[in-house]
């Protein structure tokens, strides 16, 4: 019996090794994948996408300014941690090469954009200044001379965050929002090959649903005269909106959400608004609406109300989620051009 009842303990012991050893494995790969999105738009993409199967964390928030955003050193630990960085693309993070080497981080990035037909800026040749309020002076033009621009917005002085030819803001048509979400999906899928199955169907569900909205937006807009089809909004972002369903977007303030158009652009804006009867002006979420109220009083056209472009809503309001934002922004620019 004593030589049995050791070898009976250490059976036991085997026996408890290898449980645990399967309960540990099982968790390890129950574990969510970690990704970083940069701004909340894309994050709500990832989301739909990545659904149970990641833990999602999203460098720029509702209602905040992806142009001009300062990185904090919370947000060097979040992208450390990750195994996946999803991003825009186009130029529009300006500020995420500095970040991503700062933080060392190591995992896969995925470009949302990567098949995009870019569109560019109306009446831009050159690259585009992003002028915020700060006193950093560190350089951001990516090889471009700070003053290399030929029109004459006033920059406040500061941070300089230039965009290149293209337009950034891909995202204001739905053709390109299935772009993102396939892109998204194989990213996560290379990443996380186990779960590369759910990522996909998650992904072909969601892309059902931009589509369907698309092929309805579609409708809705060319039932609207093309002559009324025009509005003024606070920035050039609205460009891929404005091709994909026939809307013509003046930018009171170009393409920084940060410039101060001179008096000068202002009063060519308004004679542009009276001459062409714009009928309804729009303030955007991430942006001051003082300017944009300013050419409504001097030419009559109504206030909208307010349209999400660079960002999502807060939970809870209008535009919480990309499709929500991409309905609510029609509604509400199909309501105001109606006559």
């Amino acid at each position: 019996m004593r030589s049995i009842l050791p070898a009976r303990r250490r059976a036991l012991l085997a026996m408890a090794g290898v449980c645990l050893s399967a309960v540990l494995g099982t968790a390890q790969a129950a574990e969510p994948l970690k990704v970083v999105a940069s701004f909340s738009i894309l994050g709500d993409i990832v989301r739909e996408v990545g659904g149970a199967d990641i833990s999602l964390t999203t460098l720029v928030g509702p209602d905040g300014d992806a142009h001009g955003y300062e990185p904090t050193p919370s947000d060097a630990k979040k992208l450390a941690d990750a195994r996946v960085l999803v991003v825009n693309g186009l130029d529009f993070e300006t500020w995420l090469p500095k970040l991503t080497k700062a933080s060392g981080f190591a995992g896969q990035t995925v470009t949302a954009s990567t098949g995009v037909t870019p569109r560019k800026f109306a009446g831009q040749g050159d690259g585009h200044d992003h002028d915020h309020k700060d006193d950093h002076k560190d350089d951001h033009t990516h090889g471009h001379d700070d003053h290399d621009h030929d029109h004459d917005h006033d920059h406040k002085p500061g941070h300089h965050h230039r965009h290149g030819d293209a337009d950034p803001h891909a995202w204001q048509s739905l053709a390109n929002g299935v772009i993102y979400a396939r892109n998204v999906a194989d990213g996560l899928a290379a990443a996380d090959p186990a779960h590369a199955q759910a990522y996909r169907q998650r992904a072909d569900a969601y892309i059902a649903k931009l589509q369907a909205l698309d092929a309805s937006l579609r409708k809705t807009f060319a039932a609207i005269g093309a002559e009324r089809r025009k509005v003024v909004t606070s920035h050039d972002a609205f460009g891929y909106f404005g091709d994909a369903y026939g809307v013509t977007f003046i930018p009171a303030m170009g393409v920084s959400t940060d410039a101060e158009p001179s008096a000068r652009e202002v009063a060519a804006i308004i004679e542009q608004v009276r001459r062409d009867k714009v009928p309804a002006v729009f303030v955007e979420n991430i942006s001051s609406p003082k300017l944009v109220q300013q050419i409504a009083r001097e030419t009559g056209a109504k206030v909208g109300g307010t349209l999400y472009s660079d960002a999502l809503s807060k939970p809870g309001q209008p535009g919480a989620t990309y499709l929500e934002m991409f309905e609510w922004n029609a509604r509400q620019l199909a309501a105001a051009l109606q006559p």
